[in-house]
């Protein structure tokens, strides 16, 4: 396609959800990690999952397929690739705040040593509160944890620093 650029491409998957969280482009997640157009107009896309063994990758892959072919991009590739180690800083402001909306507390930056005190951590998406407790580090999903504010009462989720 005559005219295309990278900068179009990460546009149009700007449509693309997480499906485990909807309101997270996979933009914003950090999860595409590569775009690149060859001088044929061959779009390739790289994705980096958030785990290891991610269920929804695969879904995530189709969704970045037909939005590459709703748009008319007939020659594509969309790799799965672990040349970038995906992490949660990678999640981008916007990310962030879409996460807190949408009623999961977003992960902390921090300076890639993740330890238990990090984890435990967690403002509460709800009131802001720091009066949390981390419930258990197992949630729904594998990058998710369960926790507790004592200051507004409710149960609420985490997601992971990774």
């Amino acid at each position: 396609m005559k005219g295309l650029t990278n900068d179009i491409v990460k546009e149009w998957l700007d449509e693309v959800k997480d499906p485990e969280i909807p309101v997270l482009s996979l933009n914003d997640l950090g999860v595409i990690t590569g775009i690149d157009i060859d001088h044929q107009g061959k779009v390739t896309v790289d994705m980096t999952p958030t785990f290891t063994g991610c269920p929804a990758m695969d879904v995530m892959k189709q969704d970045v397929l037909d939005v590459l072919e709703k748009r008319g991009v007939s020659d594509y590739d969309v790799n799965i690739s672990f040349k970038t180690q995906w992490n949660s800083n990678m999640i981008s402001e916007k990310g962030r705040k879409a996460l807190k909306d949408f009623g999961l507390a977003p992960p902390p930056q921090h300076d890639m040593i993740v330890d238990i005190d990090i984890i435990e951590r967690a403002n509460c998406p709800h009131c802001g509160s720091e009066n949390t407790e981390m419930k258990t580090p197992f949630g729904p999903t594998l990058c998710r944890s369960m926790h507790y504010c004592h200051s507004c009462l409710q149960a609420f989720e985490q997601f992971k620093p990774i």
